[in-house]
């Protein structure tokens, strides 16, 4: 397959689709259907959902008994079988169906000329506007069973689930209405047994309100089921006789919405998205209750049929018709954004506040740089000793200027030490780094200009060090202040040095949310103006160690020039560390989401200067770079690494939380799969 293809990166699209109902015509209603599942095989899609009873029409009443009408729908069946035989889709259609003497109302599931099964509805309705039982039997204990539609043949019940053989991940399984809105539903057990992509064929008359609990029972579904819930209602043309219809079409992943179709349509229409197969696998492979869940339930889920198929996907590129956000720690929807903010401010607050109250402490000591992380502690500490009640003054800040400290920003970690009123001290730390070098005999001290790492880390230890030294000296703990992204990439000095802290708020927050973050505190207005001018300023300031000299007419020290650029190299973390994706599908989803900076949603405030897209060869160069520190070499810091609060569902990096791994690790099996799947271009 093409590296484009959506398919070779555990893609499946989906649709959920609603047509104009003719009522009580099956062959208008199939000519319908078969219209849209055309659309659907143009646009590459694996699973065609339509409504309950499409065939037929749902709110036909009597006339569901009567055998012109029953006939007219075998026919129907037959012909959507033998129309499909060059079709992609796997098709999902209501229909009311004669089997052993009784009517049942059931999900017909057909695929490239083949009847693969039908699945009848368990729980019918027979309350308020609904009577179900009028007119058909129950689906319950038909499990095992073969139904014949005209001239076909078929799998028949409720324990049927549809996998594709080429299509890894791809299992399929339908329940109808009324069958989720009760207390166990079916898909639950079926997801318990593989389906990971549960589909629900509804004709859900609409009230006022309704859809909001349509909706909140198929999202909820998906994240329960740790699975992908495609739902259709009828719509437009069904009989509104005492009812009406809105044609709600909506798909869910994971507990997340990837699409939904407008309501109170005048026409045909689908709801179509890329369900990622991959995502689900990992969350059940990581989340063991789930096949704890299973074995308890071994009696019910063992006794599923798999009905399998060749979908025979398109292997070219076709798109990707889901939202890949271009950060995926920092949402782009400004409501989602301001909770997730005031969410992650108030754990880092809360975990130092618990800290300080278990050390019956009422000092801290930090090293304030003028950069995003030791200014975002800063704030954070602020807060916390506000909320304890204690005087800012108890934090001892320092401001340490070293060979490559700018004015700028040292003047900016003075006015923001003077505006928040802790007690501010500057120490200069180049005396005591001048003897150090010397007493080793680094040409620096000879007066070369050779800016090693080992000229890099005396300053970086001598900060450190100078701080664990004025904690004792102070009865404090020093503050921490280096963030998710630099734990992720190495980029922090062992022992003593940044890496190392009593507490550290930040070990949880990547690098681009804590832009957003002091972003956030500006737009809150949560300090006094000169204290948010003052961090405002902060912002504009590339991101540096200042660990080198700069002559007059440089460029500064750069941290993303040697790691990477942290908007991309948050991007990758995020998927290694939430889903364990290949480097090969991390590229693809990349492509997608920093291809083009003029496509897709920026998050709030995210300065219009700085919006840039990545081309396919920088994306796999900063990706090796990732993949080598991340998995190479910087482990051993990771497991060493001080207490501090997980914040983000993305994950955390502390060995005795989210990740856990060998200090003594390699990267090989993920450079090579990087090197052998992902082309430069």
């Amino acid at each position: 397959m093409s590296f484009s293809s959506i398919y070779r990166h555990g893609f499946a699209r989906v649709a959920a689709c609603t047509t104009r109902c003719t009522p009580a015509d099956p062959q208008a209603n199939a000519d319908a259907i078969l219209a849209s599942v055309r659309a659907c095989h143009d646009q590459g899609v694996a699973v065609a959902l339509f409504p309950e009873l499409s065939l037929s029409g749902y709110a036909i009443d009597d006339l569901l008994m009567q055998d012109p009408l029953i006939d007219a729908v075998v026919g129907a069946v037959e012909r959507l079988v033998t129309a499909s035989a060059d079709l992609l889709p796997v098709i999902l259609v209501g229909a009311p169906l004669l089997h052993e003497g009784r009517l049942y109302n059931t999900a017909v599931v057909v695929h490239r000329g083949r009847l693969l099964g039908v699945v009848p509805k368990i729980h019918l309705p027979n309350y308020r506007e609904f009577y179900e039982r009028r007119h058909f039997a129950s689906g319950e204990g038909t499990g095992g069973g073969t139904i014949r539609v005209g001239t076909l043949t078929a799998p028949f019940g409720p324990d049927l689930l549809f996998a594709a053989d080429d299509v890894p991940g791809l299992v399929v399984h339908a329940e109808i209405c009324e069958d989720v809105w009760v207390a166990m539903p079916p898909s639950g057990v079926a997801a318990l047994a593989g389906a990971t992509v549960l589909t629900n064929l509804s004709a859900s008359d609409i009230t006022i309100g309704k859809a909001d609990t349509r909706r909140l029972l198929a999202q909820s579904q998906s994240a329960r089921c740790l699975a992908a819930y495609l739902y259709t209602s009828a719509g437009v043309g069904e009989s509104t006789t005492d009812l009406a219809w809105d044609g709600q079409a909506s798909i869910f992943e994971n507990g997340a919405v990837l699409t939904e179709s407008p309501r109170f349509p005048d026409g045909d229409q689908m709801a179509v998205a890329d369900v990622d197969l991959d995502l689900l696998r990992q969350e059940r492979l990581r989340q063991g209750s789930f096949d704890d869940n299973r074995r308890l339930h071994a009696a019910a889920t063992g006794g599923f049929r798999r009905v399998g198929f060749r979908l025979e996907p398109p292997d070219g590129d076709i798109g990707l018709r889901r939202v890949v956000a271009r950060f995926p720690f920092v949402p782009a929807d400004p409501a989602r954004l301001e909770q997730d903010c005031y969410e992650a401010y108030n754990i880092q607050v809360a975990g130092l506040v618990q800290r300080l109250r278990a050390t019956r402490t009422e000092r801290l000591v930090i090293g304030v740089s003028g950069g995003l992380d030791s200014t975002h502690a800063l704030i954070v500490a602020a807060r916390a000793m506000d909320r304890l009640g204690l005087p800012r003054t108890g934090i001892l800040a320092y401001t340490m200027p070293g060979f490559g400290t700018s004015e700028g920003t040292k003047t900016n970690a003075h006015r923001l030490m003077a505006a928040l009123g802790v007690t501010a001290r500057e120490l200069d730390i180049r005396p005591a780094a001048r003897q150090m070098l010397a007493d080793m005999e680094h040409p620096f001290a000879r007066g070369e200009a050779v800016y090693d790492v080992t000229f890099e880390n005396v300053q970086a230890g001598l900060r450190t060090d100078y701080l664990f030294r004025l904690a004792n000296h102070h009865n404090a703990i020093v503050l921490g202040t280096g963030d998710l992204s630099e734990l992720a990439l190495g980029w922090c000095t062992y022992g003593v040095g940044d890496q190392m802290a009593h507490y550290n708020v930040n070990s949880g927050v990547p690098k681009t949310l804590i832009q957003h973050l002091i972003r956030w505190v500006i737009g809150g207005c949560q300090f006094p103006d000169p204290v948010l001018d003052t961090l405002d300023s902060i912002l504009k300031t590339e991101i540096s160690p200042e660990l080198v000299p700069v002559e007059a007419g440089q460029a500064i020290q750069s941290s993303e020039s040697v790691v990477g650029p942290y908007d991309l190299q948050d991007f990758t973390l995020f998927y290694v560390l939430r889903h364990g994706f290949r480097p090969s599908k991390i590229a693809f989803l990349a492509r997608h989401a920093w291809g083009d900076p003029a496509v897709g949603d920026w998050p709030v405030g995210y300065p219009t200067d700085k919006r840039r897209g990545y081309s396919p060869a920088e994306i796999r160069d900063w990706l090796r770079v990732f993949l080598r520190r991340f998995f190479g070499f910087s482990q051993f810091k990771r497991s060493a690494m001080p207490n501090g609060p997980k914040v983000s569902a993305g994950g955390s990096l502390s060995p005795r939380g989210d990740w856990r791994a060998p200090s003594d690790g390699n990267a090989r099996v993920w450079l090579e799969e990087l090197e052998r799947e992902v082309p430069g271009e």
